[in-house]
């Protein structure tokens, strides 16, 4: 589905569900590279679920993305799944839950779970995330599958990318429960660039499950903040404010 970069258009109650042959993205909203403003009468996605695979092995490289300024998002699950029919490392491929490229684009409620690189990545500039929730895929074969840069482990839950100026997060909590019965590891669950225009409050990382668990996640955002592994189990390691 495309929306497109136009003002008042409202988005709510409805489950996408990815097919077989890969889509580029469910949702688009907007036009990529838009100046347009929509302060006025912003476009809005509520009450809205994505899901990949679960059903049948659905694929679908991202979600939700947000090109329109000013797009408000309240109540967003994007779910690559975990359990079901269709299911697996290969099968229900899907890298990212939700892409913005919009600048005062504003999510609350936010919940973006499994998918296979960034949960999130944040685009624009002058963001806003109100409460996020996510779980990092569970069935990642090896850590030599699962690397966002050739000496990074893993992917970052969120990723606020550097030309996102003047982004604000609260509330974000980020969990791992790497099942596949070998260590998988992230070095973080929130990278964001180091400079005072990114605002980060109330941040936590969890372990899951000790018996099935591997692995875990080694700092809560950049290398601040302790780890969550096996050491500490089902224990929140939180950051109140970062920088």
């Amino acid at each position: 589905m495309q929306v497109a970069d136009v003002d008042g258009v409202r988005i709510d109650g409805l489950l996408f569900d990815a097919g077989t042959t890969n889509s580029s993205a469910l949702l688009t909203v907007g036009t990529q590279g838009s100046s347009t403003s929509h302060a006025g009468n912003p476009i809005s996605v509520q009450d809205t679920f994505f899901r990949i695979g679960g059903d049948i092995a659905g694929k679908a490289t991202n979600s939700l993305v947000v090109n329109a300024n000013n797009t408000l998002a309240d109540d967003i699950w994007g779910w690559r799944a975990d359990h079901g029919t269709g299911v697996g490392w290969t099968q229900n491929t899907a890298d990212t839950g939700l892409l913005v490229n919009g600048d005062d684009v504003t999510a609350t409620g936010l919940f973006v779970e499994h998918y296979q690189k960034f949960q999130v990545i944040w685009n624009g500039a002058n963001g806003t995330d109100v409460f996020f929730q996510s779980e990092m895929p569970y069935d990642v074969p090896n850590q030599a599958a699962w690397m966002s840069s050739p000496s990074t482990l893993g992917y970052a839950a969120v990723k606020v990318s550097p030309g996102a100026d003047h982004f604000t997060g609260y509330g974000m909590g980020t969990y791992s429960f790497f099942n596949q019965g070998v260590d998988i590891f992230a070095a973080h669950a929130y990278e964001v660039p180091t400079n005072s225009d990114v605002q980060m409050h109330d941040l936590l990382t969890v372990f899951l499950d000790p018996a099935n668990g591997k692995g875990g996640i080694l700092n809560v955002v950049n290398d601040a903040g302790g780890s969550s592994t096996i050491a500490n189990p089902d224990v929140a390691v939180t950051v109140v404010s970062y920088p």
